[in-house]
This record gives C-alpha cells, structure tokens and sequence, in this order.
C-alpha cells in the first residue's frame, strides 16, 4: 500500500469514528432516561458483515462497549442473514448474551448499501426499570429480576414490533421513559447507519474489507509491539469485597505471554444466592478494559486489540450462569479492574494505580405518597462515585467513576424527576488514602422524599467493611457508610424504607494513597487543607 493509500485509509478511519460519535451523541439528546442523558450510560459502536468492532464511539462505558463487542456475535448466530432486511432492528436484554444484567437494552441494526449488507450498529444503553423485583439484589433468579427479552426483532423493514411495545408497557413501572428509550436506540443506529451510507458513496467505496483490514493490521502490529515489550510470567493477587450478607473473597491470575495476555479467575467465590453475580461476557469486558489502560491506552479499542486478552473462569460469582439473579453485577463486576491491576502491579511495580472505591453507588428510589395522602409515584436512579486510587506521580480523582466512566447526575436532573430532595451533595473530607499521592475522595450526599412522601431504596453499595487499598506504601481510602440522619444504621444492599421525614445519609468511599506518606510534599499537604481535602484528625 502506497504512502498516498495509507493516508486516505486514516482519513476514512477518522471518518468512521466520527459516523459513531454522531450514532452515541444522538442517543444521548433523544433519551428519556438521566442514566442515559445525564449519565452518559451507554455505548455505540460499527461491526463489519462477520460481527467484528470496527470502531466504537469514545462517550460510553467500558462494560457496554466491551460487552457489546460479543453481543453482537450473538445476534448474528441467532438471526439468519437471509431473515435480515433492510430497516431492521434487532433487540435483547438477554444478560449473557448483551450486557450482563436485565437492565441494560442492546440494539443491533444491519447496514445495507445497495442491497448489500455492508456493516452491522450496535447501542446500549440502561434503561430506569425492567418489571420484576426493580433495580436491586434480592432476587434469587434472574426470574424475578424483570422482563426477559431474547434476540427478536424491535423492527422488521422500518415496521416496530408492535406487540413487543405493548408487552412492554404492561410490565415495567415508567412505560413511557422504557419505550421511549428504546425508540432512542433504534434511531441511534438509524443516524449511524445513515452517515455510514452518505460516507461509503462520496469516497466511492461499496464495501468496509479494506479499511476494515487497514484498521485490524495495524492495530494487532501495535499491540503485539506493546505485548513484546512486557515483562512474562504469572502473577496473583487476591481481594476481598462487602457481598450482600458476607464477605466475598475474588481471585486473579494473569499470565503475560509472547502475543497475549491470559487472566483466570480461579479462586473467586461461588455463585451467590443474591443479585450480586457477574456473567462472564462483563468479567471479560471489565478485565479487558483494565489490562488495555496499562499495556496499550493509546491503540484503538476494537475488535483486533480485545483479541490479545483472554479470560476464562470456572462456574463461580464472577462466571455466574443462568438462571443466577444478576441484577447488580455493576458491583463486583467494577472491582475486576482493581483485582486485575493489582496482579499486574507485582509485574509492573510502581506503575499501576492505588484501588480505588470502584463500583459505583447507585441508588434507585421508589418514591410514593404517604398513605392517605396526595402527591405523585416516581422511579428514580441516581448515579454517584466515590474517589479514585492515587497514581503514580499525581492524586487520584475525587468522586470520580472509574473504571465505569459515567457522569454523576446533576442534582438538577435528578430532582425533577420525582419528588425527591438532595439536600446534600458535597465532597468527603478526609476520606482520601494518605500516601505520597493522596487518594481521590468520595462524597457526602443526604437524600429525603418531599413533604407528605415516603420512599424506598435499592441499595447497591460496597467498599464499607472492606475500604480501597493503597499501594507502594500508601494509606487505604476511608470506608463508606449508609445511615438515617438519626443515626439508625442501614444495610448496604438490598431494598430497604425510609419514613416520611427522616433522610438517607451516604458517605461514599474514598481511594488508596500511593506511596510512602512520609514522602509528601509540605506544599501539597498545605493545599490540601486550604482547600479542606482533609480534616483534623487526618492531618
């Protein structure tokens, strides 16, 4: 390929990854959901024929776009190519098959040009409820979880599937903001696979092969250069979280080899009787993500460079098979990366970040009128993040979601959507690990229903018995906590009732220091209490 080739095939690389930008942004002004609009939790991406990520769009989360990079394969063995129309849209909620919980809704639409199908769009995106139990981990089955949708079609020829609409609405609790975001998915493919065509006919091109093959040869060159360049052998490490009733020990393997990277997850706990499971089709997507930021942050994320990570698990809480109840998978699923990266920091000392809070902790209230009283029902999902790990070299971001990458709802957002006041959201001094780089912090947040409401809470909360490690030395991250504003404790998950005029206080973990604490600099120590990062008793 000539110079000149080389150069047209960059610019055709970058068109792409605008096409799917214009595809997740689209989503993201036409949703219903603030976990969607707000939040920013979704994905999108662009396959070729066979199913393989060309492309993915920067706004998203790790655990949509590394998931979706599988489900899509799904898709294709499940919907014949002869039984696939121009106009169609296929969908699933199916968690081993999409994204790993009922909540999350994949859409896959095929692309055609010409009558030659040329490409395949994928989003997903969380929906605020699903039917069953809601958003929580009670449930003992995915059974109980919420409406099952297999891979079917959403539309046929630009026809919706009517009945599916309908079934819909009869089994969720917000109908309208549900199948408003499905149509949000639908037409989110819609805008990609419409730029895709507008794309192919002013360069001239009738198929992806090519540029398909300029984007995978280059990026498996630039990732086997960077696996070269590792250091080989084994490493393990081991961690234990909250669970919903006791604590539950994961375990990591990874093993650098010439051309890949291999993680197991042999040692894990078994599968749990709570919602608090992770398919495996998530473990490999958070693993993956973990293993990407250190050893090739910088090479595009698609099909070819997911290829140089393998994972494999027995049957435990990290490979949890069907029917297990799955609905918080989020929450062990996020500390994959911490679990993973701490194996890799024995093969990269002084390189890998401090653990930090990790799963987010979303809460979702189910909000009414107090008996006998007037006022409106609202279901309403709030995102919120605790603090980062230290890095080396720099602090670690406070109330930061990583590894997930989503917003924090603004109060604003959140509040109109029910009858709910945040009367407090604020940062937690004090709560980041001490070290020679302080720990991210988490955050304050106090939460009631308004006068003459009540609510109840799914909690989906970790990191309060078992803090974040620092590394290298440092502190650990403060531990969170979950109480009324009199004091009475409550659990970390599961749904639980707040009375009409008592408020939930949160205190959201914060992360581990890095490095000997001894060693940090006098001007930062002082900017930290200017700014009120820290309190007395942490000074």
């Amino acid at each position: 390929m000539s110079e000149i080739d080389d150069i047209r095939m960059q610019v055709m690389w970058n068109r792409l990854i605008s096409v799917v930008e214009e595809q997740a942004m689209t989503l993201l002004r036409t949703a219903f959901s603030t976990s969607v609009r707000e939040a920013g939790d979704l994905s999108a991406g662009v396959f070729d024929p066979q199913g393989q990520m060309l492309a993915q769009a920067v706004t998203g989360t790790p655990g949509h776009v590394n998931t979706m990079a599988e489900a899509v394969l799904h898709f294709i063995a499940e919907i014949p190519r002869e039984e696939m129309f121009e106009g169609d849209t296929y969908v699933t909620n199916d968690p081993w098959k999409g994204t790993g919980h009922l909540h999350d809704i994949t859409m896959v639409s095929p692309s055609f040009l010409n009558g030659e199908l040329v490409a395949f769009f994928a989003c997903t995106a969380h929906v605020v409820d699903v039917g069953g139990r809601g958003f929580g981990a009670d449930g003992k089955s995915v059974y109980e979880e919420g409406i099952q949708i297999p891979i079917m079609k959403f539309a046929e020829r630009g026809q919706v599937n009517r009945d599916l609409v309908r079934i819909l609405r009869q089994n969720v609790r917000e109908p309208n903001q549900v199948v408003g975001d499905f149509y949000s998915l639908a037409a989110c493919n819609d805008v990609g696979h419409r730029r895709l065509v507008a794309m192919m006919r002013e360069i001239g091109l009738t198929s992806l092969a090519p540029l398909g093959d300029f984007i995978f040869s280059r990026t498996r060159a630039a990732m086997l250069e960077r696996i070269a360049a590792l250091p080989k052998g084994s490493w393990s490490n081991a961690m234990q979280t909250d669970g919903y009733d006791e604590p539950i020990p994961l375990a990591a393997r990874i093993t650098i080899a010439d051309d890949h990277v291999a993680v197991d997850f042999t040692g894990c706990a078994p599968v749990s009787r709570w919602g608090i499971n992770v398919p495996i089709i998530y473990t490999k997507a958070y693993a993956s993500y973990a293993l990407k930021c250190v050893v090739a942050p910088d090479i595009p994320n698609n099909s070819a460079s997911l290829a140089f990570f393998t994972v494999s698990s027995p049957a435990n809480i990290l490979n949890a098979e069907r029917p297990a109840p799955v609905s918080l998978r989020h929450v062990l699923g996020h500390m994959v990366p911490d679990l993973v990266l701490g194996a890799l920091s024995q093969a990269l000392p002084g390189r890998i970040l401090a653990e930090g809070a990790a799963s987010l902790w979303n809460i979702h209230i189910s909000v009414r009128p107090v008996v006998g009283g007037a006022g409106r029902r609202a279901e309403v999902l709030m995102f919120n993040s605790g603090g980062m790990g230290a890095r080396p070299g720099i602090d670690g971001l406070a109330a930061t979601a990583f590894p997930s990458g989503v917003h924090t709802m603004p109060i604003e957002a959140t509040e109109q959507t029910g009858p709910i006041v945040i009367w407090r959201k604020e940062l937690r001094p004090g709560s980041g690990g001490d070290g020679e780089f302080r720990g991210g912090l988490g955050q304050s947040i106090e939460i009631a229903a308004e006068d003459g409401h009540e609510f109840d809470f799914s909690a989906m909360f970790d990191r309060i018995s078992h803090p974040a490690r620092g590394r290298n030395g440092g502190e650990g991250g403060a531990p969170g906590s979950v109480t009324l504003d009199d004091g009475t404790r409550m659990r970390a998950k599961g749904w639980q009732h707040v009375p009409a005029g008592r408020r939930l206080k949160l205190e959201l973990p914060g992360g581990g220091g890095f490095g000997d604490p001894g060693k940090r600099k006098a001007e930062a120590r002082e900017a930290d209490q200017v700014k009120g990062y820290v309190t007395e008793k942490s000074r």
